[in-house]
């Protein structure tokens, strides 16, 4: 009985491979072809027009905030309405130029990190990765041992708690790691063979760092201010969100472009291949820009605030007990939100990049071909864009210490706070740059393994193999997962008819 489910299962499995093979034998490489070459069209110009618009403010607003502060002292009278809420007149926290240098310090960290993660990984992919992992819990955990030793108990407690969930996760995906790394060494290794991608994340990461030059301007005043505490803490909050979507979008613009590069080379056979079209980066460029950069500002906005929803949601359904009802009003925002992720997901980019869509069209077409196909089960088994987290998380963490340190050593009290977790905020901003890349890899590899096997085969034969293995076992194990379930369902619907009333 046994046996015949597990033939069963594994004919299943393999039809659902043979089932992409053939798939891409009959579609050819004409069709990808054209699917590249079809004409743009401009989406979601609404919310490149937001994204534009708010950042334009929020420059005028960044530049007032710190020159009110700037060689001279309340240099615009705002104090005058803050006294009101405070009962103080004059400076009490300095000048914009006194914090300034801080955030420089985190902006030269993040940089410093990202470039140099990236150019490791070229010599050591694999080993980088591992260390990543491991070395996140012990930083975490020498951090809280410091804020104990310096009476900063709340941090100190926050950042255990943190090296504990951490410590955690990687011993429940210790068994996924192997795989993991597999596919970020591919990625990897794709990577860096289109030199020019690696050019455009240093690019942008310039950019960025442009950007967070003003942007720390802004923040060192709101510091310096003589707001009270609460004000500032909320100043910096906006500012705070602000740069999360400001990063997310050149994040993802990254995203779009190298995702492109990725699909036209594995469709054409290599970077060198003769039918490669021509200029394929600065066309990949200028679409991410100009067509398709209104779907990359709705995207980063909306998939950040429902990623961070979800943490919300499943954060609370642990903390309500035994509460049915309240369970179930949870339980059912849960699915909502589980729903919308489906709308909302990186694989979004890829076809943005290669077919030109909208975002909310491409999420749904790269989560229906993964569903049809059953690459999902691999997707879901792979825990790369953890990992990559985890480098950007370590990252951030070195930079938000640096410029606490320094902070700390010339002031003391809240704005060691202040300082330290915006600049964590900019170090996580620019080492994520480097990051995207290698995600965009990721993506594009899967994208490319469920629309057409043989690309895949035809750039790496060993690699192709490992991930039909990979594949043909995790659909393997839903089906076993699944007839476990039925199996139980059945007992206890049989155990119910038993019972005498």
């Amino acid at each position: 009985m046994n046996d015949s489910h597990s033939s069963s299962s594994d004919s299943a499995s393999k039809a659902a491979i043979d089932q992409n093979v053939g798939r891409s034998r009959r579609n050819g490489n004409g069709d990808q072809t054209l699917a590249t070459d079809i004409p743009r069209q401009w989406h979601d110009i609404f919310w490149s027009g937001v994204f534009l618009f708010h950042l334009m403010g929020l420059a005028l607003a960044l530049a007032v905030l710190g020159l009110d502060r700037f060689k001279k002292s309340d240099r615009f009278n705002f104090d005058r309405y803050t006294t009101n809420t405070t009962g103080t007149v004059g400076n009490n926290h300095g000048l914009t130029e006194d914090y300034w240098p801080m955030y420089g310090l985190g902006g030269g960290v993040g940089t410093v990190l990202g470039w140099a993660w990236l150019l490791l990984l070229g010599f050591q992919a694999n080993h980088m990765m591992k260390i990543s992992v491991h070395i996140l819990t012990t930083y975490l955990a020498v951090v809280s041992v410091l804020c104990f030793w310096s009476e900063h108990f709340l941090w100190g407690v926050t950042f255990a708690i943190g090296a504990a969930l951490q410590f955690l996760y990687v011993i429940s995906v210790i068994d996924r790691l192997p795989f993991t790394m597999l596919v970020l060494q591919k990625a990897v290794k794709m990577v860096w063979s289109l030199p020019e991608v690696m050019r455009v994340s240093y690019a942008f990461m310039l950019v960025m760092l442009l950007w967070m030059g003003l942007w720390s301007f802004g923040a060192a005043g709101v510091v310096a201010s003589n707001i009270n505490l609460n004000g500032r803490w909320w100043l910096l909050v906006v500012l705070s969100l602000s740069l999360f979507w400001t990063g997310a979008v050149l994040c993802n613009t990254v995203h779009v472009i190298v995702s492109g590069m990725v699909f036209l080379v594995l469709i054409h056979g290599g970077r060198e291949a003769a039918s490669m079209p021509p200029n394929s980066l600065t066309k990949s460029l200028r679409y991410s820009v100009t067509k398709s950069f209104g779907s990359i500002c709705y995207g980063s906005l909306f998939t950040a605030a429902i990623r961070t929803l979800r943490w919300e949601i499943r954060g609370l359904r642990s903390k309500i007990g035994k509460n049915e009802c309240l369970l179930c009003c949870v339980d059912f925002l849960f699915h909502l939100v589980e729903t919308l992720v489906r709308f909302f997901n990186k694989y979004a980019y890829v076809q943005i990049a290669v077919h030109g869509k909208s975002f909310n069209r491409s999420a749904r077409d790269a989560w229906e071909l993964f569903q049809s196909t059953g690459v999902e089960a691999i997707i879901a088994y792979d825990c790369s864009g953890a990992v990559l987290l985890m480098v950007t998380l370590l990252g951030g963490l070195i930079t938000g210490t640096c410029s606490g340190v320094w902070t700390h050593i010339k002031w003391d009290g809240d704005r060691v706070t202040m300082v330290g977790s915006t600049a964590m905020l900019m170090g996580m901003v620019l080492v994520g740059l480097a990051m995207v890349v290698v995600e965009s890899a990721v993506t594009s590899i899967y994208i490319c393994y469920a629309e057409d096997p043989l690309l895949i085969h035809r750039w790496d034969a060993e690699f192709f193999i490992q991930l039909s293995e990979a594949l043909h076992q995790r659909l393997q194990h839903r089906s076993s997962r699944a007839r476990e379930v039925l199996t139980q369902n059945r007992l206890s619907v049989g155990i119910q008819e038993n019972v005498p009333l």
